[in-house]
């Protein structure tokens, strides 16, 4: 068979599993009183109207970051681009402090990410041992960070005694751990049973195996989901770098793009060369731009975590 047969095969049969699907919703909607249609008909138009609200800013963003200067400046882009043209693409594209900045953001992401995880793992794990001789009082102690916290100021002294102002790691440091998502790991680990880690220890597994080789990777749901908050919180911090850095070689993309929006693009926009008049088209454009590159990341990797996110979320919802 050839690969369009293939394809045209494969295209068949998932239309007939969705003509099935809509058959039986259809079915089971006949059956509903009409109090109940009613209901789900409110609950359609409550959820279109909030998709809209949702994706109709960021559609406008892309169109006008794809659409000519001249139809920004006349307000026709409303929808869909007008006139498309790159140019205010290639232009932010080729500023090189944007990709000077991406690396710090992809660096501070990554690398934050990962002790992250591995600090929250460490603290949690124990915490879930009921052996663990200590655990009502350090559970006691997390818990009370979230309701209370030293505040800005002494966060701000420590950061600077210690000498890390100005340093990529005052972007990794002081955000190490949160106590909420400890809390959701340890329910994850909680959650395993107990008998599997007897057996281990039976085996003569001591702890450090039992956690790196066992209870770390039964978690796997978790982990993915912590990943995504810790992730899009670096990803997305600007107030770290605004107080501790100051040096433009290691500001994040976050930092880099929240100046571009408060100064007008001028930065970006002097290195091109224009005249004035043809500066002032590509402000508004640069900056939406400059908003799109920062999301694509992040659309990118949740439909790689997506599938965990319900599971895992659940996890810290139900046992808390």
């Amino acid at each position: 068979m050839s690969h369009s047969g293939k394809t045209q095969k494969t295209l068949n049969r998932y239309l007939s599993r969705w003509d099935r699907r809509l058959e039986r919703e259809l079915a089971r909607f006949r059956r509903k009183t009409p109090g109940e249609k009613v209901f789900d008909l409110l609950v359609w138009v409550f959820l279109c109207f909030g998709v809209v609200i949702c994706a109709y800013p960021f559609l406008y963003v892309l169109s006008v970051s794809l659409s000519s200067g001249e139809a920004v400046n006349k307000g026709q882009v409303w929808l869909l681009p007008v006139g498309l043209s790159l140019d205010s693409l290639v232009t932010v594209l080729t500023f090189r402090q944007l990709w000077v900045s991406f690396g710090n953001t992809v660096l501070y992401t990554v690398a934050g990410t990962a002790l992250n995880l591995l600090m929250t793992c460490l603290a949690a794990y124990p915490l879930s041992r009921h052996r663990f001789f200590l655990r009502r009082q350090v559970n006691f102690l997390i818990t009370l960070t979230m309701y209370f916290s030293g505040g800005l100021i002494p966060i701000y002294i420590v950061v600077t005694k210690l000498g890390l102002y100005n340093s990529r790691w005052a972007m990794i440091l002081p955000v190490l751990i949160s106590a909420f998502n400890v809390m959701i790991c340890r329910s994850a680990f909680e959650g395993l049973p107990e008998d599997l880690f007897e057996e281990a220890a039976i085996e003569g597994a001591n702890d450090l195996y039992i956690f790196g080789r066992i209870a770390v990777p039964l978690i796997k749901p978790t982990l993915a989901v912590l990943t995504l908050y810790y992730g899009v919180a670096r990803y997305n911090d600007f107030y770290s770098a605004m107080l501790y850095i100051s040096d433009p070689k290691k500001e994040p993309l976050q930092l880099f793009l929240r100046r571009v929006l408060l100064q007008a693009s001028m930065e970006i926009t002097q290195t091109t060369g224009l005249d004035m008049a043809a500066m002032s088209q590509y402000t508004i454009q640069i900056r939406y731009v400059c908003i799109v590159l920062s999301v694509v990341p992040i659309l990118v990797i949740i439909p790689i975590v997506h599938r965990y996110l319900i599971q895992g979320a659940m996890i810290g919802a139900v046992k808390g």
